[in-house]
Parts: structure tokens; sequence; C-alpha cells
């Protein structure tokens, strides 16, 4: 038995004492007692609040929901600030832009049969166990209402023996639902599945590849575009994170006239950019870049996108490349852009953005733009992830 005072909230959400002791659940300032691996709370923090989740202390969908949101924001802002300063960037970071609860517009279930029904939900902390969910306080009402028809699904694809991810995604027209694994697709299979996905009316149903049934098509809005994405496509987690970060890529590209979105993906920027530039859009997945530019060619009033399939890590673009362009705006997976950033850095564009899921990579990766004559002007983090040790950041970047 042992007490201590938390110092601080650790880059999982952890609480740190000042000796380094890790303190699940436990927020800064406060005093606690440690038995048996088991966190007690002995003086808790005027911070701390109820969690609104029943399955806030098994799940590990939620990391933090017992921290009341000044303390998520600042904690979020202090991840991003954590990550630059590794690199010693001394760069201005913007208070957290968070989503609001119940805004999740995405997410991934697994699902697994048992002798009687089927286990349905997330992650249990710490685990590979996975803990049946009945509410969820991130998710939009549209998924949370479809929780007994996707665990209908999760029964109709899962074994005992083989587990099932059900990733579900909210639409214009409906839910989009991905299979993942699960029993083989046979044809009694997949007649039942396409009843299932009838009966539920999801827009549409696909299962490891192939699409079962393509009701309506799933169509997001880009700006002015209407984009159906192929199944399984990235998507931002939330309306509003998505709203505020073409918003920060937007305002750090006024005045551009060429530019160049590389990890494009179905385009999240390139449209919504298309309104006042000429777009050069590149992805590595062609289905991203069809559905791109089948939205650009049905909608009204955007300037030229041109789209390219390359593979940006294998084949970054060239400095030469990115002549007579005025801002490149990037937004790569979670690895970053190490490869890209190098040529990127040797390039004249006056004006680079970064978009990032990882303060990490990001950090890195900013850190040789710096080294090679560029300034950082601000980064802004943007929380989608609530509850979670998740941020994104937006930075810009500007030639010395």
């Amino acid at each position: 038995m042992s007490e201590h005072l938390v110092a601080r909230l650790g880059h999982l959400g952890d609480g740190l004492a000042t000796d380094g002791t890790v303190l699940p659940g436990a927020l800064p300032g406060e005093k606690v007692e440690l038995v048996d691996d088991r966190v007690r709370i002995l003086s808790p923090s005027d911070k701390r609040v109820r969690p609104p989740c029943r399955h806030a202390a098994s799940c590990g969908g939620c990391t933090l929901q017992h921290a009341a949101p000044p303390v998520m924001a600042y904690w979020k802002r202090e991840l991003v600030v954590s990550a630059l300063r590794q690199h010693d960037i001394d760069a201005e970071v913007a208070n957290t832009i968070t989503s609001p609860p119940r805004s999740r517009r995405r997410a991934s279930f697994t699902a697994i049969r048992t002798k009687k029904s089927v286990t349905f939900g997330f992650r249990r902390k710490r685990s590979r166990q996975i803990v049946d969910i009945v509410e969820c306080e991130v998710l939009r009402p549209e998924i949370s209402a479809a929780f007994p028809a996707l665990r209908e699904l999760g029964a109709l694809a899962s074994s005992r023996k083989s587990e099932v991810r059900l990733s579900v995604t909210t639409s214009e027209t409906g839910l989009d639902v991905v299979v993942l694994g699960g029993k083989e697709l046979d044809l009694n299979l997949r007649q039942s599945a396409a009843a299932w996905a009838e009966t539920a009316d999801v827009a549409r149903l696909s299962w490891g590849g192939e699409t079962i049934a393509g009701r309506r098509p799933p169509f997001q809005n880009f700006g002015a575009a209407r984009v159906a994405p192929p199944p399984g496509a990235f998507l931002q987690a939330t309306e509003a994170g998505e709203a505020a970060l073409v918003q920060l890529v937007r305002s750090a590209t006024v005045g551009a006239r060429r530019v160049v979105d590389l990890f494009a993906g179905c385009g999240t920027f390139s449209l919504p950019l298309a309104e006042n530039a000429e777009v050069r859009a590149v992805e590595g997945d062609p289905a991203f870049l069809a559905a791109l530019d089948a939205g650009w060619r049905t909608a009204e009033g955007l300037r030229r996108v041109t789209t390219e399939a390359r593979d940006l890590f294998r084949r970054p673009l060239l400095a030469e490349e990115l002549k007579n362009t005025d801002a490149v705006v990037f937004d790569p997976p979670r690895a970053g852009a190490q490869a890209q950033t190098a040529e990127r850095a040797l390039s004249q564009v006056p004006t680079i953005v970064g978009v990032s899921c990882n303060p990490a990579t990001f950090a890195r990766d900013a850190a040789t733009l710096i080294a090679a004559g560029w300034s950082m002007e601000r980064a802004t983090p943007v929380d989608q992830f609530l509850w979670s040790p998740h941020v994104e950041l937006v930075g810009v970047f500007q030639r010395n």
C-alpha cells in the first residue's frame, strides 16, 4: 500500500505520480492510494466528473470520461506541445477545438458468438476481451439506434471461433456497413446478408471487399460536392472536426491559385479548396480518386481538379514537380510522410499545411521542414476522439 500525489496525465490518459508511477483513472492534483495495483482516490480533484456512460469503467474506447472538459482540452493541447518540444520546436499552439459528445460518425465494432447469443462492442481496457455494449456517448444517435440490428449482423457473420469486425459509417442516405473477417461468404450467407441489409434499411453493406447490397449511394458532403466513397474509405471522425480542419486549411491557403493536396483521399480538402483554387489531388488508392473525381464532375462552381494515383511513400512528389504551386496540403496516415517531407523541404512552395492524427510523426516531419529553412507559424489541436488519447492537428509552415 502506498500513497501518491498525481502530477500530470500521461500520453495514454493515465495519471502519473511525481515519481513516475502510473495511476490509471487518476487526475492531476489528486492524492491516491495504490493497493494491489488498484487505485483508490483519497482526495478527488474538483475537475473530476461522473462518467456519462455506464460502460466507462470497462470499455477501452474511452479513457477519460471522469475528467471535466477543460482538463481534456488542456491535455490534448499538451500532447501536441510535448511532441513539438521533443524536436525543440517552439511554435504557437492554439487551444483545442473539441467535437461534442454523440458526434462520431464512424466506428468499428467487434462481434463474436457465445453459447447462447453474441457479444458485440469494443475491446475491454488493456485486454483483448470484448465489452458487450448497449449504449455509447461518443457515437451519433443513428449508429447507437442500430445496435440491435448490428448485433444481429454480428451473429450472422461470426462464430465461436471467428470474431468479426463491423465498420459502420453514417452517410447522407443511411448507414454504410463493412464486414471484415468472420465466416466464409457462401451463397446462403450472401442471401441472408442481403436480406439483413433490406430489413435494417442500410445504404450499403459490403463484405470482405464485395458489395452485397448497394441500396443507395452513401453520399458524404465535401464542400459543394457530394461524394460516394468506396467501402472502408477513410473519413474524418466527426462532421464538426472535419469542418474545423477544412476551415483551418482554407484560412492558411487564402489567395493560393494552385494547390497540391497530398494523401488526398476522397477529397476532404481537395473539393472545398477547389472553390477558390485549381487543385492537384494525389492519393495512393485509385478507388478513392475515382470517388473524388465523380464528386467534382457533378458539383457546380468548382475550379479544375486533377487526380493522380501515386504511392507517396515509395514515389514521393519531387521538388521540381511542385514548381508553380502556391500551397501544399498533406494529410498522411499515422506513420507520417517522412520521404515526401524531405522533397517538400527542398521546394520553394510559399505555404505548406500539414494535417496529422499523430503529433509525434507530425513533429518529426515538421523538424525536417524547419531545418530546411521553413518557419512554423502555428499548430491547432482538433479533438475528434472525445475521452480518448487521440488528437489531430493542423500546422502551418511558411518559406523563409
